[in-house]
């Protein structure tokens, strides 16, 4: 399964505009911030009247995680406290931050730190926001239970045990920049005032990123009559660079149905539209840049 999300810090994009851009779901921070940044409990009834999902992070510095079982234990015990003033139901899981590039060397502080939050909250609530290396090695170490991984410092790699990933940045929805994340998990800690998810189990969408590099080649197969459509986003305007170029052939009742798409972070996301999705049985994905621009794709 994929559901879309997003994520922002000060600016608000509203609940209108996320329902109109498809958010499902929106990853709201908690911290010691002041000046804006923090989820309140009119904006948290704003989404929930919407009927959009909420997950919450506590974040007050990058590197906070570093700083042992003390801090852990004293950020679990104000963020329960920010969730409850902000309508959040008992027993739904916090992510803490680790919003930098943290070693194997760092994760003996990281786990100090969550086993610090888990002694106010239970490691069942626990879950952590990082790159590949530390949502790993927490899952490996048992002290989460629920990963949010960026797709900054991964290298491409995705750990399957976690719940939510943020796949791409620098984006705007009602002017308002953000990040564009996916939950391939039914319960990723999401909750609204009043509610918590139902238990369901979603059908599969696939998705992931195309191979880098000069008229670089992405495959992709998918079963005849399931799905309708291809859509990509790039994060080029993040690097600083132009939009990427791709060429996408659809295959279909023998035959290759092909496009030219121009994808931009500044602009929505690229849509390609099966012209005969009952005999779509695959896709095949062409760079027609340098190939250095971060493109993903999700099939629905």
């Amino acid at each position: 399964m994929s559901v879309f999300g997003v994520d922002y810090a000060w600016g608000r994009p509203g609940p209108a505009a996320l329902k109109r851009a498809g958010a499902q779901f929106a990853c709201r921070y908690l911290s010691h911030d002041g000046s804006g940044k923090n989820l309140d409990h009119a904006e948290a009834k704003g989404l929930s009247d919407a009927g959009i999902w909420i997950v919450v992070v506590w974040e007050s510095t990058a590197n906070r995680a570093l700083a042992g079982h003390a801090a852990g234990a004293q950020d679990a015990r104000d963020a329960e406290a920010q969730g409850k003033a902000c309508g959040m139901p008992g027993g739904r899981p916090i992510y803490f931050a680790v919003d930098f590039d943290a070693s194997s060397g760092d994760q003996g502080a990281i786990n100090d730190y969550l086993r610090g939050a888990a002694s106010v909250l239970g490691t069942h609530r626990v879950g952590l926001y990082g790159g590949y290396g530390p949502v790993s090695r927490s899952f490996n170490a048992g002290t989460i239970a629920w990963g949010w991984q960026t797709y900054a410092w991964s290298g491409g790699q995705w750990d399957s045990r976690a719940q939510l990933q943020q796949y791409s940045n620098d984006h705007l929805i009602n002017g308002v920049g953000l990040d564009y994340d996916r939950a391939v998990k039914a319960d990723y800690g999401q909750w609204r005032i009043g509610a918590t998810p139902p238990v369901t189990q979603e059908d599969d969408m696939p998705y992931g990123q195309l191979a880098e590099g000069a008229t670089a080649i992405t495959p992709i197969a998918i079963p005849k009559g399931r799905y309708k459509q291809i859509g990509f986003i790039a994060d080029n305007g993040l690097q600083g660079l132009p939009p990427a170029q791709i060429r996408v052939a659809v295959q279909h009742a023998g035959a290759w149905h092909i496009d030219h798409v121009t994808v931009d972070s500044k602009k929505d996301q690229a849509v390609v539209t099966f012209t005969d999705p009952g005999n779509t049985v695959g896709l095949s994905i062409r760079r027609e840049d340098q190939g250095d621009v971060h493109v993903a794709w999700e099939i629905s």
